[in-house]
Order: structure tokens, then sequence, then C-alpha cells
């Protein structure tokens, strides 16, 4: 039975965000608000964490995982960016976008698009996801909380746990979430391509 966190949106209890790190420490999965919609979540090193997600979304393996990321110096940890692709990135974050990238060593292969060895990334614009990833230390391994032939993210905390009770270990509540995913834009070529229109204004990259 998944755990149940009603965090304050503005002012995080520090309390809950420990307990919420300790879970993902322990290679727990969780559902968690961001500015786009709620994402899966879990600790980069959890294989098991990246199967599971993979079964909750009935995902195939050339799917790109996103790494939810604190901050630039984050970021540059686990992509290759040049100047040209840096600028554009610094201008749209944080933010509704996710960006394809090419992945440095730092990214667990299996993550890793099989055949462009690329990997998504991004730095929110939520101060419970923020809060989060300054106490884990390290990029949240996530994947948009959209289920199996359905079209819309789930958008309620607590739909999301009378949904996914004995799937997930935990289930993040701070109020009001969106239905809309991140705008996706794939930079691992230097032009930007839109993969997906989403929260993100993609005009930024047209």
């Amino acid at each position: 039975m998944a755990k149940y966190f009603d965090l304050h949106p503005d002012n995080p209890q520090p309390r809950l965000i420990s307990q919420i790190v300790e879970l993902l420490h322990a290679d727990g999965l969780i559902a968690y608000p961001t500015d786009s919609c709620y994402a899966l979540g879990c600790r980069l090193g959890n294989k098991e964490g990246i199967d599971r997600i993979r079964d909750v979304r009935g995902l195939g393996s050339d799917h790109h995982f996103t790494l939810v990321c604190r901050d630039f110096a984050q970021f540059g940890q686990f992509v290759h960016v040049s100047n040209a692709v840096f600028r554009l990135v610094k201008a749209a974050t944080p933010g509704g976008y996710t960006f394809i990238l090419p992945a440095t060593k730092e990214v667990p292969r299996r993550l890793l698009h099989p055949r462009k060895k690329t990997v998504g990334v991004r730095i929110p614009d939520h101060v419970v996801t923020q809060a989060l990833l300054a106490e884990l230390g390290e990029p949240l391994l996530s994947s948009t909380l959209l289920l199996p032939d359905e079209t819309d993210p789930l958008t309620q905390g607590w739909e999301i746990k009378e949904t996914l009770d004995h799937v997930v270990d935990a289930v993040i509540d701070s109020g009001e979430c969106g239905a809309t995913p991140t705008t996706v834009v794939d930079l691992s070529q230097g032009e930007p391509e839109i993969l997906r229109r989403g929260t993100g204004d993609p005009s930024l990259f047209e």
C-alpha cells in the first residue's frame, strides 16, 4: 500500500521531504507533482524502479526516460551540451520543457535510447519537486504518469493513490497539478526538433 504525503505547495515540510527521500534511497517508486503534470520517479540507480515504471506505463525499449535535474550544474553531468544548445536551453528553463540530448557516461546504459544513445533532461519550476531534488542530491529518473490506453494523465493525488496503491510506494500531493505534459524538444542534432507540444511555449524552438 502506497504512503500518502500531503505537502504544502509553497513551503513543503522538511520532515516529509526527508521521509520521501529516504524511501527513494531505499529504491522506492513515487508518484509526484511537477510544473506540468504528475510523474513517476525513482533513484537513478534503481534498476527495479525502471522496470516498474515500464510496467505501469506499458513502455517499449525505445522510450526516452527523463532525468529531472535541480539545476544546470547537475544537468551538465549527464548530457553533452554545446554552447549554442546551452543558450537555447538556458532561455527556456526552469519550466515545462524536456530536452533530448546525447548522454554522458554518467547515465546508465539501460536508460539510453537504444540507437541514438540519448536521454531526456529537464529542470522543473516547481517548489516541491525542487525541494525533493535538493534533498536527494541527484536527478530523479522520471516518466509522465500516463497510463496505457489513456490520453490524459492523472491529476489528483487521491485518484492516483486509489488507482496505483499497490504499484507505487508513495504518492505526493501538493494541491492542484496540471494535466499537460512538457514540451519535448530534440536537440541531439543541434537543430531543435519539436517532438511533443505541451506546457512550454514551442515558439522558442521554431
